[in-house]
């Protein structure tokens, strides 16, 4: 059996496609004369006159003609390989933990994380829970605290500090009442902070974030936000002093064996940058309007 250079196949598709070197070779970027002699090769390969030479161009023998639709059944075939080998989605993706807040700051600052020129792509997993990067459901999550586990590493990056926030367009001073998440769904500090108060009163209460954010920002009451996001916030001001029992430190953690993907220590790399560059902010030391 003969072996044919599927390379020389596809220019010969393209010489008979055009019906000369000329055409072919503005199609391909080869020159005439290298395509002269990768034909006169594949000729010789398959021991049959392909071609008819005439001034005005190549035409196919009754030999090109038959290859030429076999060439052509092998390019249909090949094409979703081709297509599978330069599709987007075969890019590495890496797959980021975080809470809310640090997600919304993340996706305003993006352009940080990643450029189109990478040759991977970022997910973020939303959510307060913690998802369970030794067993690879992400590759790295911001926490609140290093990890445990000895498979896994961590990189400290700022100090995250709290407090309590009101919208700026509240009504007239009077009683405040608090907003906050609701005891059953309290998994982060902040919220099991506000629930554990026996002192406070609550006008209304949200399951998540988001929610929470949207009821302090329309003025139903005061509640406690990363300064952050709340400082961040136009609309929002400080309603009281950093609650100084839940600040706490934040890390950058992943698998010990995934960091040294060169994608992977790329994006922690980079948000590493990100968060230690903001570290004042994060820290709660620039309220809006403090410089």
């Amino acid at each position: 059996m003969k072996n044919i250079d599927w390379d020389d196949l596809r220019i010969f598709i393209l010489v008979a496609r055009h019906g000369g070197l000329s055409g072919a070779s503005t199609a391909s970027g080869l020159s005439p004369a290298t395509i002269g002699r990768r034909m006169v090769s594949l000729e010789a390969t398959v021991a049959r006159p392909l071609f008819v030479r005439r001034q005005t161009g190549y035409g196919l023998t009754d030999d090109g003609r038959s290859l030429f639709e076999r060439a052509l059944a092998m390019e249909a075939s090949a094409r979703p390989i081709e297509d599978w080998l330069s599709d987007e989605s075969s890019r590495p993706l890496v797959r980021i933990s975080a809470g809310t807040w640090t997600a919304n700051f993340f996706a305003a600052n993006f352009s940080r994380l990643w450029t189109p020129e990478d040759r991977f792509r970022i997910a973020f997993k939303t959510t307060e829970a913690r998802l369970d990067i030794a067993h690879r459901e992400v590759e790295i999550g911001i926490r609140n605290r290093p990890p445990e586990n000895p498979n896994l590493a961590a990189r400290k990056t700022c100090e995250v500090a709290q407090a309590p926030f009101r919208a700026r367009n509240r009504p007239l001073p009077g009683r405040e009442d608090w907003v906050a998440i609701a005891p059953e769904d309290a998994i982060t500090p902040s919220a099991r902070w506000v629930a554990s108060r026996k002192d406070i009163t609550v006008a209304a209460w949200a399951n998540t974030p988001h929610t929470l954010y949207d009821l302090i920002r329309s003025g139903v009451g005061k509640g406690v936000l990363p300064c952050f996001a709340g400082d961040r916030d136009p609309l929002l001001e400080r309603a009281g002093e950093e609650i100084a029992e839940l600040r706490e430190g934040q890390w950058v953690v992943m698998h010990n064996d995934d960091r040294h993907r060169p994608e992977v220590r790329t994006v922690i790399d980079r948000i590493v940058d990100l968060l230690t560059s903001h570290a004042l902010l994060f820290a709660g030391q620039r309220p809006l309007g403090s410089e």
